[in-house]
């Protein structure tokens, strides 16, 4: 079978859409199924941005990972700050480059992942080809947009998003979505259930094994000696709730005054949370290690005792699951997460990880300290979530599910599935 997959951005890019997106492509290589991916104009504003400056970037494709990703030229005029506009063009440079990508592989399916912008391109060049389109909504963006504030809530933007996410999910063959939350949302918008699959986030259990006592250098240069750690590795965005943890911070460290806080990662609130730590005088206790390449993110892993996600309560938060809680529930690391519905899909509290109230700072000093205190009880706690992730949350069981997807979605169409 061949899949050609329609992105908004990808590695080398960090996010947890584009390791979502490189776990996806490894596993249906292994499934014999050949791809290509093709990624819009945002990935290429995003490169270069100066946190990510590439200037060696050849055009039009790039070799990574094992994976050849084209890329669509981005060329910046006075339109680009115009709303309307601006998503027209992104769509128009996107739909051109699809055609061109898609007439050079042959692809038995159009695959677009979320936002719609990439859909509503897929959706032009998969009915003038006569392709299956599948459909995969990864979050909600403007929820996202709304954290972001970008947009707002119940704004014009915001609707305008949401109806074109619609106008999409009405037109695919096929539709996939990352969680029982956002399978729920889509139901909801008047798609019929049998047409929404859900392959959810998961991890390589092999990559991501526990694999013993931390790199002792790392430890010593990051001045963790002595003391417990608390740990959070991912994006800084509002809604990971970061600042509650720098809130909850004092009362641990009445308990654990030797505490520190490993923060792994940067994004939109860095510098407002190093303004909090700062003001409330806890530098000494908290370490901002920057973005780290993905390969040596199990070294960080490894160096925390507990793990905290603290996200508030958001439409967000409460429909789509993250990926790194369980990254870390792999690694056999004990969890602290607030009690958000994308978090309680993925852990039962008291058995696969610790669960708190969202945004309840108290309660979560509470949960930190009751988890420095467990013992015994939590080895078997890092015990039954690994057992979990191996049991329900591997890539290669989750991504087997994309087989009755794009069954599905030939069938739709009168289409004949090729050999292999």
């Amino acid at each position: 079978m061949r899949i050609l997959h329609v992105l908004d951005h990808s590695v080398p890019l960090h996010s947890g859409y584009s390791f979502r997106t490189l776990a996806v492509l490894r596993e249906q290589r292994r499934l014999g199924w050949q791809t290509a991916q093709l990624t819009s104009t945002k990935h290429e504003i995003a490169a270069a941005s100066p946190g990510h400056r590439q200037p060696d970037r050849p055009p039009g494709s790039e070799h990574l990972e094992g994976f050849e990703f084209h890329r669509t030229p981005f060329r910046g005029n006075l339109l680009d700050h115009i709303p309307v506009l601006q998503q027209w063009k992104v769509v128009s440079a996107l739909r051109t480059r699809l055609a061109e990508v898609s007439d050079a592989f042959g692809p038995d399916v159009l695959h677009a992942h979320s936002p719609s912008l990439n859909g509503l391109a897929a959706i032009a060049v998969a009915r003038s080809r006569r392709l299956p389109f599948v459909y995969e909504l990864r979050s909600n963006w403007e929820d996202a947009s709304v954290d972001h504030g970008t947009s707002r809530a119940g704004g014009l933007r915001y609707r305008a998003s949401r109806s074109l996410e619609t106008y999409v999910l009405r037109r695919a063959d096929a539709i996939v979505t990352i969680c029982e939350g956002l399978r729920r949302e889509i139901i909801d918008r008047g798609i019929a259930p049998q047409l929404v699959t859900v392959v959810p986030n998961a991890v390589d259990v092999e990559a991501f094994a526990p694999s013993g006592n931390a790199d002792s250098d790392l430890t010593a240069r990051l001045g963790l000696d002595g003391g417990r750690v608390l740990g959070f590795i991912g994006s800084f965005y509002a809604y990971e709730g970061l600042a509650l943890l720098l809130e909850a911070l004092p009362a641990i460290l009445m308990r654990y005054p030797k505490t520190k806080l490993l923060l792994v990662g940067g994004g939109f609130q860095e510098a407002e949370l190093k303004r909090r730590v700062a003001e409330a005088g806890v530098g000494d206790n908290v370490i901002f290690t920057g973005r780290v390449p993905h390969a040596s993110v199990q070294a960080y892993y490894q160096l925390i005792d507990v793990l905290v996600y603290p996200r508030l309560s958001m439409r967000l938060t409460e429909l789509v699951t993250p990926l790194k809680p369980l990254e870390a529930m792999a690694y056999q690391r004990l969890v602290v997460a607030s009690d958000v519905g994308g978090h309680a899909e993925l852990i039962r509290d008291s058995e696969t990880g610790l669960l708190f109230r969202a945004g309840d700072a108290s309660a979560l000093a509470a949960r930190v300290t009751e988890a420095f205190e467990l013992g015994e009880q939590g080895n078997k706690i890092r015990v039954a979530a690994r057992r979990f992730v191996e049991a329900e949350r591997t890539w290669e069981v989750a991504v087997r599910r994309y087989a009755s997807v794009y069954g599905a979605a030939r069938a739709s169409t009168g289409e004949q599935a090729r050999p292999g």
